[in-house]
């Protein structure tokens, strides 16, 4: 290999690399979920947001006791038949199942770090 292209050679790989390792981070960012768990409220609001990337948003209102000041739950949905489910449960008292995910890079998976992977109902 002559002399002259060993350095683009070496900035090729270098930038080869940084973008491996970045695709596996992301990867691994999405598919490892730091924590599992379930809430149940009354479910809020759904909303489909973003100025490029579009996220499904949501917030569901836990009540502890009645009478209580209600904690909000902020989710979001990467699933759209889930979307399709939370839509027709809004009002209700619902629980959702849901991952938390650190160390996103970036809000175009989400705004939230939990994403909810099931919904049901409560009656």
């Amino acid at each position: 290999m002559p002399t002259s292209n060993k350095p683009l050679f070496f900035g090729l790989a270098f930038i080869a690399v940084t973008l491996a390792g970045f695709a596996a981070y992301l990867w691994i960012a999405l598919h490892w979920s730091y924590s599992e768990g379930e809430r149940a409220g009354f479910m809020q609001k759904l909303s489909h947001k973003g100025w490029l990337c579009k996220t499904w948003e949501g917030e569901l209102s836990l009540v502890a006791l009645p009478g209580a000041a209600p904690e909000k739950f902020y989710f979001s949905v990467r699933d759209e038949s889930i979307a399709q489910q939370i839509n027709a449960a809004v009002g209700q008292r619902t629980a959702l199942t849901y991952e938390q995910h650190k160390g996103l890079p970036t809000s175009c998976f989400g705004e939230t770090e939990y994403f909810v992977t099931a919904v049901k109902v409560v009656k």
